[in-house]
Order: structure tokens, then C-alpha cells, then sequence
């Protein structure tokens, strides 16, 4: 069957679901916000009359561990504004003052601790909203979510923004008050209505809890389950929004590896970001400086292919979705990271990837109106004479429209096209571009969700296939859940400002679960499920398959367990060392299959002291492998934690292969002396990469989305500790509003 067909048929398979798509799902739940009548002090005690002039959320329902009583203890919210502030409150009910906060660092996940979190959705579209959260010791936490917030991977707490919030604790409770400026947010103007839901987080009773009622088979911050937010007046679109966020930054490197003299660096840029309507901003970097982002954490890598990492880079976070959520993960159009770092290859014909300085960009994101959105970004890098690399520009154009209740069809380009001359062995194209088109599925319910998509690329190279396509259909009810899953890429896909992991394959993944919800015993949730996975190549057949047989288990105590049998095959068309230690390489064209079981076992967050295991033991490709992951956890309330994340292989394949024993150890310090200053310091022992790392970091919030940073970093062998490289760092921003 052609490509085509497949494209047809997947396209058919989600049509025949618009009926269900069309309707949106009703709730009853509403706030009423009144205009500010008089002045609100924020101190998080709620004792002013203002907060009670319209109508509050009341009467959470219980979420975790049943979904179908009325919490206990409640929570009330409470709204009100003026010309320029959304002005919130919660009183949060509590039987003990036993709070558990981990720490008094910004955006904290809400897991394993006490706090509440408010979502307000202005374009009522149920797909993105903005997060707002505290905790009983007033520490602030915000966030996006897009694609419906249908799993983690939707929550991005690497967005930043200007607003206040201040708490208390009471006898019996515990209150906030949060003061959020308009211009932090996107809206519509003149619009009367948005969306609106909260959750809370209580470790006293050990409960969950959602203003809208979510099914328990649901993630907590599904976006599929609104209430109305009803305002007196609508809200007016901000004046003048425009800010700038300088930056200054100066520091040391050396490379004790090449030899090179010690070298200092003085850099100046910035970012601003300016309100071109209530719904769509302009972002705009000059010289971007990205010293104070965290580190990735390592992995042991016995796969074949490149290892995903998220983008952490706060200029690329807001509206994000627009650009990076296009196919599927390992199947993606723009990834972009890409920007700011370039693969080279030097006098030798080895290659490396380096960092690739980025000169300016631009970024326009937002909403046009309720149904369509819109994204377009261009970024300028430099030209590196020492690997001939020549500057590019990257252009990425999106727009999107919504469709029924909570689909969208979108259209993307991408650009990547060189600005100076290329090299003329052709390591480097002048040009690499891709087209593509998706349709993003979620019903009113969140039953349906789903995705088809086609991309096409546009190379110098004279390949066929020069494309990508896939579909994803899942449903979810209470018992039970199935799914079916496909994609093609072609063999002449190539994606250079994107990440696509492999090429030249069909690829079918089917999936079935069943869920149980016990009324007595200490599991709140649990059943089995089965995955098959099957990787073909056309003219080859079959050259890879997983079979996974599992069993989860949630526990009323937070504690999660889960057990896995898998059996799997893989046709080796390259050679291939499993160890990734330089070792002698298994041999191409052999096949290998072997069956393992792993478990995984996380306990209870709530703890002072809590872990995680993932033990797994069986066959691999000819040998044998028994591993060990997971992580330890140390709360030293409020002022941080100790956390030990610890990665142990041991692979025996026989002779004349590899023997390895793998270590990945990772040790993280995080203190939090107050709300504003903060050190951490994270050290990854990695023998697989030969590496040992450590990065400190100081930073101080001595304004409202403003920093003092100072990073210092090494890196040395694993085996002697040779020094490899050494950097300090130190970086100031300010953020002004004119």
C-alpha cells in the first residue's frame, strides 16, 4: 500500500470522529469577577471587601484518590480587577499546619508538596493556557500549557514573567493573593468570557482537587475541563506593552584538552519583548547570552540514535507549540536547539558539534482571534572560520486554526539557508527546508485525541522520498484505552534544523490498557496494559519489533509501581557497539532477539526522605545486561534538597565483544536561603562519555525578573581526572517595563 493511501485512510480514520468533535462539552461552574471597588493590600490575608463583591469558585471536587466525592478540605477562590491587574485569592482549608515545601526556589512542580494552581485560558480555545501557582510559604510558580496539557510534556515551566504574590498561614487554612499585570498576559479585547480551572495539591489529607470535575483516567491539567471566567467589564487591552531585558556578562574559559591559553569574554545584549495587540507579542534578542540555563542530565546511551533534550532557552518558551510541536517527537520539523549549535567537521573528516554563537533574532507569536494563530521566527548565527562553517538564517512560518471544539490543522515552513559562502566539498548545503501540514485532534472530552501529519522536505540532494508522514489515534474511557500509532519517513528526509532520529522506515505502534479503580485496599489505581512496536524497511521487511506486557499500580500514598515484560528484535544494518566504549562493534547484517523485565518503583514524595528504583535484568543482542536507575531524595524544609539521581549498567556479551560496567552518578545540591537567592551546585560522574562534570550556580533575584548569576563549570576525565576545561561565568539582567 502506497504512502499516499496511508495518508488517505489516516486522514478518514480521524474525519469520521467530527461528530463527536463538534459539540463542547458544558459545565455549570463559573467565577464572577467584579470591578476593583477600593485598594487591595497584598499580604495574602483576604481581609478586604473587595474580594467578595462577585462570585467565587467554590466546592472543589475530589480528583486523587477518587474522582467522584466533593473534597475535604475545600478551597474557595476569589476575583477581582482594575484597569491594569487580575487580581486572585485562595483560602485553602487544612485540618494541620504540617505543610510540605520543598524549597523556596521559583516554578516548582506541583508534585509532593502543598499548593494550588489557577489556569486561565482568555481564548477559551482549551488548547493553551497560562499557569499561575503558590504555596503556603508564598513561593511563586508559572507556566504554559499547550496541546490541551494532554501530558507532562505540555507543562513548560521555563517561562518567566512579571507578576506578585504574597501568602499566609491561618489557623486552619492557609491563603494567597496574586497580583498579575495584563500585559503579562495574551486576551482578546472587549471579550466578557474566558476559561478558567485550579487544582490543589493537600499532603495533610493526602488529596487532589479540581475546581471542574476531571475523570481520574485524566491528567490533572487537562485543558478539556473548563469553568467560565464572567467578567463585569472586559477586561481592557494594556497600554504601551513593551519590555527590555539587557543584559551584561563577562567571564573566563580555558581548554586544558587543546592547550589553549586562558581566555576572557565581555558580552553585552539583550531582549525585548513588545505587545503588538492583547493576543500577539513580539520578541526580539540581540546577541543572546544563554550561560544561565541548566545543564542537560546525562543518560547512558545504549541505543543507536541521538538522545532528546528540551529546549531550556527562555526566548524560545512562550507560544512554543507553534513552532516545535509539529509530528511527533523523534519525527519533528524544528527542533530549536538546532539554532546555536552546528555539526562541523574538521581537517581530519572527523566530525563534532560545536556551539554556534547566535547574532540576533526575531520571534512574532500569539493569537490573531479565538480561531487562528500565529508563529514566525527568524534567527541569524555566525559564520566559524575554523571549520569553514558558514552564518545561516533560520526562518520558521506557522499558523494555525482551530477546528470544532479543541482541534487545529496547522501549516508550517522551515528555512535554514546559509548567508555566506558554503564549503565547496559540500559538507555543509546551502539551503535545507521542509514543509508540512498537521491536524491535531482532541475531542470535547478529551476521548478522542489524536494527530495526522505530512511533511516534506526540500533539499540540494537528488534522494527519493523526501518526506514524512504519520497518524496517532487514541481512546480513553473510564476502564479502558486503546490506541494506534504509524509513521513513515522516507529515506531522502533530510531535516537539518529539526530532529529525526532515523530514516528509511514504516514504523506501527498499537497499544491497549485496562484500568481499575478499587473503593477499598491502599491502590487507588492499577491494570495491566500491552504495546507492540514494529519498525519495517521497504524492500527489506521486518528490522525491528517490542513487544511490552505491563502492569501498573498507583497507591493511595502517592507511591507508584509498574512492571514490564518486553521482548524485543533488532537487524543490525550497521555496525553497531552496544557499550558505546570504543569496543569491538557488533557485526552488520546480524539479527539479535532477546527478551528482559524491568520495574520501577517511585514512593512517596511527600516524605522528608524519598526514592526511586528501576531495576531491569535479561538478554541483550547476544549477551546479557542488568541494570539499575532511579534517584534518592533529602528535604531540608524550606531551604532546598539533597537529590542522588545514579545510573548502573552492566553489560557481558561474549567474546570478542564488549564487557562494561557503565556509571552515571549524579549528585544535585539545591539551597534556597530565601525566595530570591538561590545555589546549586550539580556534579555528573559519567564513564560511558568519559566525563565528569560540575556546574555551580549562584543566582540572585534582586528585582522582579531580574538576576545576578554566576556559573562556574568543569569537566574532567572520568578515569583520571584529568582537567578537560574550566569556565566562570558572571551575568547580570534587568528586566524594564517602558
Amino acid at each position: 500500500m502506497s504512502i499516499q493511501k496511508w495518508f488517505l485512510i489516516s486522514l478518514s480514520i480521524l474525519g469520521v470522529q467530527a461528530v463527536c468533535l463538534g459539540q463542547m462539552s458544558t459545565t455549570d461552574r463559573s467565577i464572577y469577577l467584579k470591578s476593583l471597588q477600593g485598594e487591595i493590600t497584598l499580604d495574602g490575608k483576604l481581609e478586604e471587601a473587595a474580594w467578595f463583591t462577585g462570585r467565587p469558585a467554590k466546592d472543589f471536587w475530589q480528583y486523587f484518590p477518587t474522582d467522584s466525592v466533593a473534597n475535604n478540605p475545600q478551597t474557595e477562590i476569589y476575583m477581582t480587577y482594575d484597569d491594569k491587574f487580575l487580581y486572585i485569592a485562595a483560602k485553602c482549608y487544612s485540618a494541620q499546619d504540617d505543610y510540605v515545601v520543598p524549597s523556596l526556589r521559583r516554578d516548582y512542580r506541583a508534585g509532593g508538596n502543598d499548593n494550588i494552581t489557577f489556569l486561565l485560558d482568555p481564548f477559551q480555545d482549551r488548547t493553551n493556557s497560562f499557569v499561575f501557582g503558590m504555596n503556603p510559604l508564598g513561593v511563586m510558580r508559572e507556566a504554559l500549557i499547550a496541546n490541551g496539557g494532554r501530558n507532562g510534556g505540555d507543562f513548560d515551566e521555563s517561562w518567566d514573567n512579571k507578576w506578585k504574590g504574597v501568602s499566609h498561614i491561618g489557623e486552619g487554612f492557609w491563603s494567597c493573593e496574586l497580583k498579575i499585570p495584563f500585559s503579562t498576559l495574551r486576551f482578546k479585547a472587549g471579550e466578557r468570557k474566558w476559561f478558567f480551572n485550579s487544582y490543589r495539591f493537600d499532603t495533610q489529607s493526602g488529596t487532589r482537587s479540581t475546581w471542574v470535575r476531571i475523570p481520574q483516567n485524566q491528567i490533572i491539567m487537562s485543558l478539556a475541563f473548563m469553568g467560565e471566567m464572567e467578567w463585569e467589564e472586559a477586561p481592557k487591552r494594556p497600554g504601551t506593552n513593551i519590555s527590555v531585558i539587557p543584559y551584561v556578562a563577562s567571564g573566563f574559559n580555558q581548554n586544558y584538552a587543546e592547550g589553549s591559553p586562558e581566555d576572557f569574554d565581555l558580552a553585552a545584549g539583550g531582549d525585548a519583548k513588545i505587545g503588538i495587540t492583547s493576543g500577539l507579542n513580539l520578541d526580539l534578542t540581540y546577541n543572546p547570552d544563554f550561560s544561565q540555563v541548566d545543564v542537560d542530565r546525562q543518560v547512558i546511551n545504549t541505543d543507536r540514535f541521538e538522545i532528546f533534550f528540551p529546549e531550556r532557552r527562555q526566548f524560545f518558551l512562550e507560544n512554543a507549540d507553534l513552532f516545535s510541536r509539529w509530528g511527533e517527537q523523534t519525527i519533528n520539523p524544528f527542533f530549536s536547539r538546532r539554532i546555536g549549535s552546528a555539526r562541523v567537521i574538521d581537517e581530519n573528516g572527523d566530525e563534532s558539534t560545536i556551539g554556534n554563537p547566535i547574532t540576533y533574532g526575531a520571534r512574532l507569536s500569539g493569537k490573531l482571534d479565538n480561531n487562528w494563530r500565529l508563529g514566525l521566527l527568524n534567527m541569524q548565527t555566525e559564520r566559524d572560520d575554523e571549520f569553514n562553517l558558514p552564518s545561516y538564517n533560520f526562518t520558521v512560518a506557522a499558523i494555525q486554526r482551530k477546528v470544532f471544539s479543541r482541534s487545529n490543522v496547522g501549516l508550517i515552513f522551515v528555512n535554514k539557508q546559509a548567508t555566506s559562502d558554503t564549503d565547496s566539498a559540500g559538507f555543509y548545503s546551502p539551503y535545507n527546508r521542509v514543509a508540512g501540514i498537521d491536524y491535531n485532534i482532541a475531542s470535547s472530552d478529551n476521548r478522542w485525541v489524536g494527530k495526522v501529519f505530512y511533511h516534506q522536505a526540500i533539499t540540494t540532494e537528488d534522494e527519493n522520498e523526501k518526506f514524512a508522514h504519520g497518524a496517532r489515534l487514541e481512546y480513553r474511557v473510564r476502564p479502558y484505552s486503546i490506541s494506534w500509532e504509524h509513521q513513515y519517513v522516507g529515506e531522502g528526509f533530510e531535516v537539518e534544523s529539526g530532529f529525526v532520529r532515523r530514516r528509511n522506515f514504516f514504523r506501527i505502534s498499537p497499544q491497549a490498557r485496562l484500568f481499575f479503580y478499587p473503593s477499598r485496599g491502599s491502590m487507588t489505581e492499577h491494570g495491566p496494559g500491552v504495546q507492540f512496536t514494529m519498525f519495517t524497511r521497504p524492500g527489506f521487511g521486518r528490522s525491528d519489533h517490542r513487544l511490552e506486557l505491563f502492569y501498573n499500580i498507583q497507591f493511595k500514598n502517592t507511591a507508584r509501581f509498574r512492571v514490564t515484560l518486553q521482548n524485543e528484535y533488532i537487524h543490525l544494518f550497521d555496525t553497531f557497539d552496544p557499550t558505546r566504549t570504543d569496543s569491538n562493534e557488533l557485526p552488520e547484517n546480524s539479527n539479535y532477539t532477546y527478551s528482559s523485565i524491568r520495574a520501577s518503583y517511585t514512593s512517596d514524595r511527600r516524605k522528608v526522605f524519598s526514592y526511586e528504583l528501576r531495576p531491569s535484568i535479561g538478554q541483550f543482542f547476544n549477551g546479557y545486561r542488568a541494570s539499575l536507575q532511579g534517584s534518592f531524595n533529602y528535604r531540608y524544609q524550606p531551604f532546598g534538597q539533597i537529590a542522588l539521581s545514579y545510573s548502573y549498567s552492566y553489560i557481558d556479551l561474549p567474546d570478542p565483544y564488549a564487557t562494561a560496567n557503565l556509571f552515571l552518578i549524579g549528585p544535585r545540591i539545591d539551597l534556597t536561603f530565601t525566595k530570591s537567592i538561590f545555589l546549586t551546585t550539580f556534579i555528573q560522574y559519567n564513564s560511558q562519555a568519559d566525563n565528569v562534570n560540575i556546574n555551580t550556580r549562584f543566582q540572585w533575584r534582586f528585582a522582579p525578573v531580574s538576576d545576578f548569576f554566576l556559573v562556574y563549570t568543569d569537566n574532567y576525565t572520568s578515569d583520571a581526572f584529568t582537567i578537560k576545561d574550566r569556565s566562570i561565568v558572571a551575568k547580570l539582567t534587568y528586566w524594564l517595563n517602558l
